[in-house]
């Protein structure tokens, strides 16, 4: 089969096609998407080698389960033992001894086929098309901050990164009752925030300006840029004894003063996986925007190009279509 196989450089290649072991599916990729994990492994983060990638929507075509057969499905990216402490309390992203989907020692979502075990595995409702199914994963992620913290109606709230992240965690935050401010650098995606009826202001022209983000003015903070440097704003913007929540994922090491914590009493929160059945209702009501977010979607062979196009101002969501046939 084709993938988008990484190993030193990007290419794609021809490599085995993977079997469904007993318990297992073998799923039929339909799209799969690029999100800023998938870049940072480009650039060495968690050493992986092989296929990238944990966004997707498929079909089971081959299954020890005939009920998966022909379903709709989007899946878990972690693989777990099933048995430890983590994994009976329900927690096995933090399974010892998981694999994680395109991210550690389990081959990912950029190829025509993938295989995932059956407990994984989520049914799509019919009503939700692939191009909003493929958004299931970012959107659990962000239903997480939910499930980690309370958030009271009328938190104010300040989303940092008004990337793809950043836009489903504000508007899943807005959908809880949080009053969400959304701070970023690009103009196209901070137009978009605003007409989805979001406060959206520019990180470096209007943050220092602005009477409403003056220091200590947000009792809860996301930051979501993919970079170590919007842990700096974030410090900043909080009020103490207020919450900052860490979504991004990058290979270099993020350093700020410790002593903002001691002082001002924060929480430094990460935060990572998240319920898929959740992130699945909020889809199929329509309470959260993806159309809009999808910048164009590649086919598997113009994968290469696909990573480049992201560095393009104002570049949301790029996804993969593989239209591949068994």
């Amino acid at each position: 089969m084709r993938a988008l196989y990484f190993d030193d450089r990007l290419s794609v290649r021809e490599v085995p096609r993977p079997k469904a072991a007993l318990g297992e599916a073998l799923i039929r990729v339909n799209l799969a998407g690029i999100c800023g994990t998938d870049r940072q492994i480009l650039k060495g983060y968690a050493g992986f080698r092989g296929v990238p990638g944990h966004e997707f929507v498929g079909e089971v075509i081959e299954c020890d389960s005939l009920t998966w057969v022909g379903k709709r499905v989007v899946g878990e990216i972690n693989i777990t033992c099933g048995h430890c402490n983590w994994c009976r309390r329900g927690l096995g992203r933090h399974c010892a001894s998981r694999a994680v989907m395109g991210i550690i020692q389990w081959q990912g979502t950029f190829a025509e086929f993938i295989t995932l075990p059956i407990a994984n595995l989520h049914l799509v409702p019919a009503s939700v098309p692939d191009e909003v199914a493929v958004f299931t994963e970012p959107v659990a992620a962000a239903c997480e901050i939910l499930e980690q913290l309370p958030i009271a109606a009328g938190t104010r709230t300040a989303v940092i990164g008004a990337g793809r992240l950043g836009l489903l965690i504000a508007q899943v935050l807005r959908h809880a009752g949080a009053e969400v401010t959304i701070i970023g650098r690009s103009a196209a995606k901070l137009d978009l925030a605003r007409s989805w009826r979001f406060c959206a202001v520019h990180s470096e022209r209007d943050v220092s300006s602005n009477r409403e983000l003056s220091p200590k003015s947000f009792s809860l903070v996301v930051e979501a840029t993919g970079s170590p440097e919007g842990l700096d704003l974030a410090l900043r913007l909080i009020e103490p004894r207020g919450t900052v929540v860490m979504k991004s994922t990058f290979h270099q090491p993020a350093k700020f003063d410790t002593a903002k914590l001691v002082v001002d009493e924060i929480t430094l929160l990460g935060s990572r996986c998240g319920n898929f059945e959740k992130a699945l209702d909020l889809l199929k009501a329509g309470v959260i925007y993806t159309q809009g977010m999808i910048s164009k979607i590649f086919s598997l062979e113009e994968g290469v190009e696909a990573f480049k196009y992201l560095e393009n101002p104002g570049c949301l969501k790029v996804l993969l279509a593989t239209q591949s046939t068994i």
